[in-house]
């Protein structure tokens, strides 16, 4: 068993190795600088942030300032032990959320390459509530999470959701995260029929906002190109920069499918522990 579960976080490394190998700045347009954005953006309270030397470094115990559920559907074994989550195999949890050390470095000077990362499991950027984003995916890396929601009931006959109202849950080492839009964190900052503003920061450096542009139409997926990115005027940058925006749909396109820059090698580096950790803690190989 000791052997093959090594096995198996070698493989889980190898795969992920790859996608996050840093890109030349040679394939690399010029890009603008977030650092003074970032700095004013409206970061939670459980959040440290501390912008200078061409990098944000963010600090946080994972655990949203909008909240989250006294209860999840957790699947059992973990959910990559199961191709598709289902209430078939999970059970409701009072402890499925725990707190983290998030400690990461991200570029405030993105560039845009013209080769895309694909977005990897585990998180991929970080949020102002104090969580993390995750791509659009399940453990498998196929199942859309937000299309694969589903309830259980816990001890006393209520539905318990696997994915809560703000396109969020714990995985299986309690880590919260969102797939895609969480209305919760929008609320935080944009109004009404405005403009959405910065939400957080994927780990290439790019921003992440919600899905209204800067009159405060919707954006949608056709709008958008591979990555879930365009180039637009928002509040933060009027004059434009290419961003990520969240959609609040139940498909692979609620959240980042690739990444258009490329990663700090604190970030890379992040990613990669992530991957180890899961794999030592489940047992389970990535796809």
């Amino acid at each position: 068993m000791r052997g093959g579960r090594l096995g198996l976080v070698a493989v889980a490394l190898l795969a992920v190795a790859a996608p996050l190998g840093l890109a030349s700045a040679k394939s690399s347009t010029k890009g603008t600088s977030t650092a003074k954005a970032l700095r004013k953006a409206k970061w939670a309270s459980n959040v440290s942030v501390s912008v200078g030397g061409g990098k944000m470094t963010w600090r946080s115990n994972g655990i949203p300032n909008a909240g989250v559920l006294s209860e999840y559907a957790v699947p059992s074994g973990g959910a990559m032990g199961n191709p598709s989550p289902s209430n078939s195999h999970a059970a409701s949890s009072s402890q499925a959320v725990k707190s983290q050390d998030y400690n990461f470095s991200i570029t405030t000077s993105p560039r845009k390459l013209k080769k895309t990362t694909a977005a990897p499991l585990g998180a991929i950027g970080v949020m102002i509530s104090g969580a993390v984003l995750f791509n659009p995916y399940e453990a498998d890396n196929t199942t859309a999470a937000l299309a694969a929601n589903f309830t259980v009931k816990n001890s006393s006959g209520n539905d318990v959701p696997f994915i809560d109202p703000c396109n969020g849950h714990p995985n299986p080492t309690g880590q919260y995260h969102y797939h895609g839009l969480p209305p919760c964190v929008t609320a935080q900052v944009d109004k009404a029929n405005g403009p959405s503003h910065i939400i957080g920061v994927a780990f290439d450096g790019f921003p992440i906002y919600g899905d209204r542009n800067i009159k405060g139409k919707q954006v949608t997926a056709s709008q958008l190109d591979a990555c879930n990115g365009i180039t637009s005027k928002t509040p933060e940058f009027p004059k434009g920069i290419y961003h990520y925006v969240l959609l609040n749909v139940a498909s692979p396109r609620s959240s980042l499918n690739c990444l258009h820059g490329s990663f700090t090698r604190a970030a890379a580096s992040a990613v990669r522990r992530q991957v180890l950790y899961c794999a030592l803690h489940t047992n389970k190989r990535f796809r």
